[in-house]
């Protein structure tokens, strides 16, 4: 449906994924069809693709909060090298192994789709071209008086593009936005020292950053060597510092996936049950640790 081509606006579609059952597919992973069209038995199948106007994909976003009860959504920018139908179907994969009770919505920027030098600094600079759209989109999804929470998951370059909106959306409006409550960075692919300054420059109040790293993601060493060795957020050793200490004054929680198998740098789609496991985990802990301080207050008054 969408390119390695640059578009000059926005364009949207409705997609439909079939998930062959859990017990003929191993977990964490995309089952593509050999041949087309695929057995809808074994291979993940598209169902049905078709394009929108904004008007529609505004109307489909409230009738799906309507029909499933569900004000959540949760929003998937891809990351280097992916092409629209890899980010389709790895985001259905990452929504139905996860089973998160949220709309997906997926943004899809102009990679080039393949790994190269040239192609990297090709879809750097897509990315940077389309941090404006990620922030149009928000602004869309925001507007929407059905939905009431947001959370953003980004992958690798993904997450550069995803932070240049915020960080902008931050500036333009003196905030995110209310209903932006999280955002998940998973391998980021970002300056370690511009995720410093945007955290400094977005403000209070934010929504909740969580960090997904693997201090084995050969990827993000790849990409600071092009860098010029600048160290990227998503290969930092959270125990050290000055990383420790950053990450704990801006409330930045941090989930260390080194050495849980698979590849570093998707290691969070394929293992996307326990991680949930892990939020879930986490984010109970920081509840009873708010309750705990509520209580403390209202002792002292």
């Amino acid at each position: 449906m969408f390119g390695s081509e640059r578009g000059e606006e926005v364009s949207y579609a409705s997609v439909t994924v079939s998930i062959p059952p859990d017990a003929a597919r191993k977990i964490g992973e995309v089952q593509w069809p050999t041949s087309l069209p695929g057995d809808a038995q074994q291979n993940f199948i598209t169902v049905s693709a078709n394009y929108l106007d904004k008007q529609s994909f505004a109307a489909a976003l409230s009738a799906a909060a309507k029909k499933t009860g569900r004000g959540k959504v949760l929003v998937f920018v891809h990351g280097f090298n992916n092409r629209f139908d890899e980010a389709v179907y790895r985001f259905a994969q990452i929504v139905h192994d996860s089973k998160a009770p949220a709309i997906p919505i997926l943004f899809s920027w102009p990679s080039r789709g393949v790994v190269g030098l040239r192609a990297y600094q090709d879809d750097l600079e897509s990315a940077t071209n389309s941090s404006g759209a990620v922030e149009q989109l928000l602004d869309t999804i925001g507007g929407n008086a059905n939905v009431k929470e947001v959370t953003i998951f980004c992958h690798s370059m993904g997450c550069f593009l995803t932070l240049e909106a915020l960080h902008s959306r931050a500036l333009r409006a003196g905030k995110i936005g209310d209903k932006v409550k999280n955002v998940l960075l998973v391998a980021p692919d970002v300056d370690i020292n511009l995720f410093r300054t945007q955290m400094q420059q977005m403000g209070n109040p934010r929504p909740r950053f969580a960090l997904f790293m693997s201090r084995d993601d050969g990827a993000l060493k790849l990409s600071k060597s092009i860098a010029g060795g600048v160290t990227r957020l998503g290969d930092v050793d959270p125990d050290q510092e000055p990383y420790k200490s950053d990450f704990q004054r801006e409330g930045v929680l941090v989930f260390d996936l080194t050495g849980h198998g698979g590849v570093a740098h998707s290691r969070a789609f394929e293992k996307v049950t326990s991680v949930m496991g892990m939020i879930e985990q986490r984010l109970a802990e920081g509840q009873q640790m708010t309750e705990d301080g509520a209580k403390l207050e209202a002792a002292s008054q």
